[in-house]
């Protein structure tokens, strides 16, 4: 079906998919749960397709690790699928309650963006999450995902939609775009796609956002710090930059630059440097810390805007946590950023002058998903101010509208001064 026309149509079932019954969301999930579960093998069987094809393609290993669906993240997509069904209903909360005026009140409610369009590479796991994610938000979802997991994906779709429909949500919930052409005529679909979120390289995200009209939410870089303030555990330290590096390296929240007190540079680099090389991770240092490191390379001055995916990482000196938080906003991403420090009003003043969705104390940058947060899935990470950011859940999927209910007034009689707002705020139950 031409992509344009299955929007529209989608965008016609919009609303009876946002005011969907709760539990018809949830049974919906339940059921993707099951199939899953019930046709794994399929899944794996496709997944092998995929993993074969582009280690024939040499496929950077790095991005092959994203492509596995395996045992364990069938796990964890339906871990996230129980999570989810457990989270209240985002839809129809009342946020504010106030009248206006005798007989004249106003409530604002959560309500679904719409139809979302979000496109993938790699990672067919993000293709579960994504849909289960705008179900249960009572959004319509456009899903277009990498090449290199083709067959994964569509499969794993199939399923999916199969489910749903079986559960009593509408066919047009759910749409897979499949084709690389696709993606174009996606993004000239202003007038029916409220929303998109790309999530991949830094390369194609930027593709996105300067091609569209749509609204865009999500993040072109992950260049996230460790700073390591004067009154670090040193221990504290190690492990939390160990795990931020190589736990997943090739992870938008993975650490990119460690940056160290010029005060305690002298202890703590050659600590840095043993734990990085048992780790495999090559440093590349500023002048400064290469003296007593003898880092991998001199670092150049883009190094520090880059987000390596790999095991490489960049080291600088600062003067205390004024330096770090300076260079951190300078530098970074606005994604994720963590101080290591046991002394609370230097942490206070982190939290208040790094500008990044997430901020962090003594532990790894790694923790910034929506899942290890408690949201079931996300859709992407947002390092926008505007209504997302950070991880985005459930309540990033929806917006709010204003009710107004009267009784026949009429603007004139207040701007004539006949009679007067109240603007009183009301008691309301949110849901």
């Amino acid at each position: 079906m031409d992509i344009r026309k299955a929007v529209y149509m989608m965008k016609e079932k919009a609303q009876q998919m946002a005011s969907s019954d709760p539990e018809l969301r949830n049974g919906a999930l339940r059921a993707v749960k099951k199939c899953l579960l019930q046709n794994k093998a399929k899944i794996f069987e496709a997944n092998e397709e995929d993993l074969r094809a582009a280690a024939e393609n040499q496929v950077p290993v790095q991005v092959q690790k994203r492509l596995t669906f395996d045992e364990k993240k069938l796990q964890d997509v339906t871990a996230g699928i129980d999570q989810l069904i457990l989270l209240p209903d985002p839809v129809g909360k009342i946020q504010m309650k106030r009248e206006l005026d005798a007989d004249l009140v106003l409530t604002r409610i959560t309500v679904p963006i719409g139809v979302i369009g979000v496109i993938f590479e790699a990672r067919p796991d993000a293709l579960v999450q994504i849909s289960c994610l705008c179900i249960k938000s009572g959004n319509c979802a456009v899903l277009k995902g990498g090449k290199e997991t083709a067959a994964t994906n569509r499969v794993l779709f199939d399923l999916i939609h199969n489910a749903v429909i079986a559960a009593g949500l509408p066919a047009e919930c759910l749409y897979q775009a499949e084709n690389h052409t696709q993606i174009e005529e996606l993004l000239s679909c202003d007038d029916c796609v409220d929303l998109l979120i790309p999530r991949g390289s830094n390369k194609f995200v930027r593709y996105i956002m300067d091609h569209t009209k749509i609204p865009v939410m999500g993040h072109a870089d992950g260049v996230c710090h460790i700073y390591v303030d004067a009154d670090a555990d040193f221990d504290t330290a190690l492990r939390v930059i160990a795990d931020a590096k190589t736990q997943y390296p090739v992870a938008c929240n993975a650490v990119e630059t460690v940056l160290v007190d010029r005060k305690i540079a002298g202890k703590f680099l050659p600590l840095f440097n043993k734990e990085m090389k048992d780790c495999g991770v090559r440093i590349y240092g500023t002048e400064e810390t290469t003296a007593v490191t003898g880092c991998e390379r001199m670092a150049e001055p883009e190094d520090f805007h880059k987000e390596y995916g790999d095991l490489e990482i960049t080291c600088a000196l600062v003067d205390g946590v004024k330096g770090a938080a300076a260079h951190i906003n300078r530098y970074g991403s606005h994604h994720t950023d963590a101080i290591i420090t046991e002394n609370d009003e230097t942490a206070a003043f982190f939290f208040h002058m790094v500008d990044s969705a997430g901020v962090y104390r003594n532990c790894s940058t790694r923790f910034a998903d929506g899942y290890r947060y408690g949201f079931g899935a996300e859709v992407g990470i947002s390092t926008s101010k505007l209504h997302a950011r950070g991880p985005v859940g459930l309540e990033g999927l929806v917006t709010y509208k204003y009710l107004l209910e009267g009784s026949g007034q009429t603007v004139g009689d207040y701007a004539s001064g006949r009679k007067q707002f109240r603007h009183r705020d009301l008691p309301f139950r949110s849901k």
